[in-house]
């Protein structure tokens, strides 16, 4: 297994990119997220996951380690093979897919293009207690501070509400001011419960 390459970038579209190591040119389909996080930079470390078929070997490339976890979670999930997990992670940042799949939001994950209602709910229902293995400060891409969100959880569990309601509020309440201070969304989302 290729687990990381670290060479010269020669190509980069938003699609793939082409890294030169020891001579040999690697190319790597990406996501538009990690096309966004990789550095224009002629030295360049992208993580890899390499898919092995009978025809071809197909290398995926990802701008962080939790990236590339996230995609291996999703290929996991029955329905869903490389290149629609690569699609997801086109369409909406890590950090996205798993506050999607916390508060259960199937419609954000049914918006993407090539997820179907019954699609979605078996990502939510798979990845559910997965989740949580995702690195939170990798997963920051998007701006969103996870971490703010999972304290919250916590107050709220030691509190005694239910950790599907509360995430789900939580959540809510986040999306709708991001830069809110820790004991302002435990607030708000206590009116909430």
């Amino acid at each position: 297994m290729i687990t990381y390459i670290k060479g010269k970038l020669i190509e980069k579209t938003p699609t793939k990119i082409v890294v030169e190591s020891n001579g040999i040119g690697y190319e790597i389909n990406i996501s538009l997220n990690t096309y966004e996080n990789i550095p224009d930079e002629e030295n360049i470390k992208i993580f890899t996951y390499l898919q092995r078929k009978e025809d071809s070997d197909i290398l995926f490339g990802f701008s962080s380690q939790s990236e590339r976890s996230i995609f291996q979670q999703l290929i996991s999930v029955s329905g869903i093979g490389p290149s629609t997990a690569r699609t997801i992670l086109s369409s909406i940042s890590p950090a996205e897919i798993q506050d999607a799949v916390w508060s259960e939001d199937v419609d954000r994950i049914k918006s993407i293009k090539g997820i179907g209602l019954k699609t979605a709910q078996r990502l939510i229902i798979e990845l559910k207690d997965k989740v949580e293995l995702f690195d939170k400060k990798d997963l920051d891409l998007s701006g969103e501070n996870v971490d703010i969100k999972k304290e919250a959880l916590l107050a709220l569990s030691v509190l005694g509400f239910s950790k599907s309601k509360a995430e789900n509020i939580v959540s809510k309440v986040y999306f709708e001011n991001k830069d809110i201070e820790l004991q302002e969304l435990i607030k708000k989302s206590l009116n909430k419960l």
